[in-house]
């Protein structure tokens, strides 16, 4: 596992990080508590956070708080109290602040990988529940929930120098699809579309449906318009197996860009109208929507008051 190991002893740090190495871990050691939150923070293949009370920057127990909204919100992190102390009110403290165990310093060898392999069995439970709540089952992609919260994330820290933008689109009359071929070929054409959108750059989503989405962080309207139109290419020239045939299926894309301020649900909403202008006038088709007309309000009101079409 990858464990952040956080010490404020140097020859201690140096001798637990020799037994997890020998144990087959990978350590990440840090002395001072505020360059291992950091680390924390940006780090998501982190699985064990192992901390002293005794940590100079941020305490121990900051960091088990700390970590324990982490798990809560992004990834699970299994979170370790040590302490040289045998008081049981810090035990106490360690679990209310966050902490899944504790263990006293120095920890001796065999204990703490047993309480490690019961850490590993525990984040692999979770991560299973963590991908099925946010996984869609049929195409693999993350799904609706999973979508929001990466882009809601993304709109926080959007800003003028680092553009962020959305793609969405669907399947041009995919009811017709499953009306006419079955279910089954549906499930074969949405899972053919996600290989596709997979291939490609951005964090893709299936929404529900025959709708998906693609956020492009770093990507301002006009780029994020032409990769839409790429994807539209991509998707119209690939044929589909079915039982009984071949099928080649088109999509219609809607793109806009965050703007300053904006929440992620105005965010969508732009490229859903964006997305519903492409199919009203003719389908297999990009149309970006201009979020930057001067004088214009927050929310769009008419496609056409709002619309640039860059496409046809």
């Amino acid at each position: 596992m990858r464990i952040l190991l956080a010490d404020p002893s140097r020859i201690g740090l140096k001798l637990m990080t020799k037994m997890l190495v020998d144990g087959g871990h990978e350590v990440l050691p840090f002395t001072d508590g505020t360059a291992a939150l950091e680390c924390l923070r940006g780090d998501e293949t982190i699985d064990v956070l192992l901390t002293s009370f005794e940590v100079p920057g941020i305490s121990g127990l900051e960091l088990c708080w700390e970590a324990r909204l982490i798990a809560n919100s992004r990834h699970p992190i299994y979170v370790v109290a040590m302490s040289s102390s045998h008081d049981r009110d810090r035990l106490i403290e360690a679990l209310d602040s966050g902490a899944d165990d504790f263990i006293t310093k120095p920890p001796v060898a065999t204990e703490l990988f047993a309480r490690l392999r019961a850490a590993e069995r525990m984040t692999r439970a979770q991560r299973e529940l963590v991908r099925l709540a946010t996984i869609d089952p049929l195409t693999d992609l993350p799904n609706r929930r999973a979508f929001f919260d990466r882009a809601g994330e993304a709109c926080l820290r959007s800003g003028s120098a680092a553009p962020l933008s959305v793609v969405m689109f669907d399947i041009d009359h995919f009811k017709r699809v499953n009306d006419t071929w079955g279910h089954d070929a549906g499930d074969l054409v949405l899972k053919a579309v996600a290989d596709v959108v997979r291939r490609r750059t951005g964090s893709p989503a299936r929404l529900g449906g025959e709708e998906f989405a693609i956020l492009l962080d770093g990507w301002d309207l006009l780029d994020a318009y032409h990769e839409a139109e790429r994807l539209r290419v991509d998707i119209q020239s690939t044929p589909i197996e079915i039982p009984g045939g071949v099928l080649e299926v088109t999509v219609s894309l809607g793109v806009a860009e965050h703007l300053g301020g904006h929440t992620v649900d105005q965010l969508m909403k732009n490229a859903d109208v964006a997305l519903y202008a492409a199919k009203t006038s003719g389908r297999n088709r990009v149309v970006a929507a201009q979020s930057t007309i001067a004088g214009a309000s927050d929310s769009i009101e008419t496609s056409e008051a709002r619309t640039i079409y860059l496409a046809c």
